[in-house]
């Protein structure tokens, strides 16, 4: 027997825009009918009058959550982590580790792997250990090495076809060469934690870069006679950013200016969400390193990088309603930004990343004030609404 659900009375954001009085059918694990209502609603339906319904989210950087992190080389403990994010909309992410030793980040691979053949998780992206020392952030600089493309295949090897996106410097020596070895094997080359020139930057994209790992941070600031990487990735049409849009790590103007530069479909938010997403202030590891939560942020504990910023606690539901309530965006600016572009970066747009028929139901419903108040994830609720 094929189990129907029927969401009717929304908001409902669609390819082509927002539909007033929407309606969204589901049968089994797909949609299969996703626009303008034509007929009354049967007595079956979800009434969702008065709500939005958007497409689950799509996190392409995070780290953990729920008190929990990828890097912990620990299946139960990655669950968790992605248990506590789709509680929160996001029905598709990437697994991201941090720069640790080889060795260890292909150990992490193997058990990050295994959950993304089971479908739990999109794919793996590898956060270090090709970055530069003067651009490290929250990773631990004894473990940074140059980009050898010999260690990179190594981890893209490891992680037996789940390997999506690394981030690495490209100034760095190996750095092109690595570029170019993962683009031919098909991973996403990400420019991050960088001290590159505005040049050197341009000769990475034109070596197959696709992606700003979390524009602005980690790398050298715009200057007039010095623009620096964030100048070339702004300004090519062929590098998505990636913006951490949690009011810690952007000022709500250069989220704008990003917007204005590249266009909303080159804009892609994440979380770069630690342990702590979801949780309490406290203290959580991050990889090899401690890291304090006070007031919502995240620093590095410890050690020579102490006070840096780690990471964040956010989670996809808070970006989205940033974005529409503080940064003024359209709500459709914001889908694009949470799920169409990074579902596109991913290559799984044929499956989510919009509210198509015959792709997966994996929706969000938000109420007027854009607060998350159901989760579905492959026709099952993950949250389910509570409306009268």
């Amino acid at each position: 027997m094929v189990e129907r659900t029927v969401l009717a009375g929304a908001r409902v954001v669609l390819p082509t825009g927002v539909v007033e009085n929407g309606r969204v059918t589901v049968e089994d694990r797909r949609i299969t009918e996703a626009g303008q209502a034509t007929t009354p609603a049967t007595p079956d339906a979800l009434d969702l009058t008065g709500h939005w319904i958007v497409p689950g989210f799509v996190d392409m950087h995070v780290h953990g959550g729920g008190g929990a992190s990828f890097s912990a080389g620990d299946p139960e403990e990655a669950l968790r982590a992605v248990a506590t994010h789709r509680a929160h909309g996001t029905t598709t992410m990437v697994a991201s580790t941090v720069t640790g030793d080889l060795d260890d980040l292909a150990r992490q691979a193997a058990v990050l792997a295994e959950l993304t053949e089971q479908g739990e998780l999109a794919g793996i992206h590898f956060e270090g250990p090709f970055i530069s020392p003067h651009r490290c952030g929250a990773h631990q600089p004894e473990l940074l090495r140059n980009p050898d493309p010999a260690d990179v295949r190594k981890l893209v090897d490891a992680a037996r076809g789940a390997a999506r996106m690394m981030t690495l410097a490209p100034e760095l020596p190996g750095g092109l060469d690595s570029v170019r070895l993962l683009a031919d094997a098909g991973v996403i080359a990400a420019v991050g934690h960088t001290d590159s020139t505005y040049e050197a930057t341009l000769e990475a994209i034109d070596a197959g870069a696709t992606v700003a790992t979390h524009l602005y941070n980690a790398m050298p600031t715009l200057l007039h006679r010095a623009p620096g990487p964030i100048a070339a990735l702004l300004e090519d049409e062929r590098v998505t950013v990636e913006l951490i849009n949690d009011g810690t790590h952007l000022h709500p103007a250069v989220l704008e200016l990003a917007f204005r530069s590249a266009g909303a479909d080159r804009v892609a938010f994440i979380t770069d969400a630690m342990g702590a997403a979801g949780m309490s202030d406290g203290m959580y590891p991050l990889g090899p390193m401690r890291v304090e939560v006070k007031d919502g942020v995240a620093r590095i504990a410890d050690g020579p990088t102490a006070g840096s910023i780690a990471g964040s606690t956010l989670t996809l539901d808070t970006a989205f309603k940033r974005a529409v309530t503080i940064d003024r965006l359209p709500v459709e600016d914001a889908v694009r930004a949470l799920s169409v572009n990074p579902a596109r970066l991913l290559g799984v747009a044929d499956r989510v990343g919009s509210l198509e028929p015959g792709k997966d139901a994996d929706l969000v419903v938000l109420d007027s004030a854009y607060e998350l108040v159901g989760v579905m994830r492959q026709g099952e609720w993950v949250v389910k609404p509570e409306v009268r």
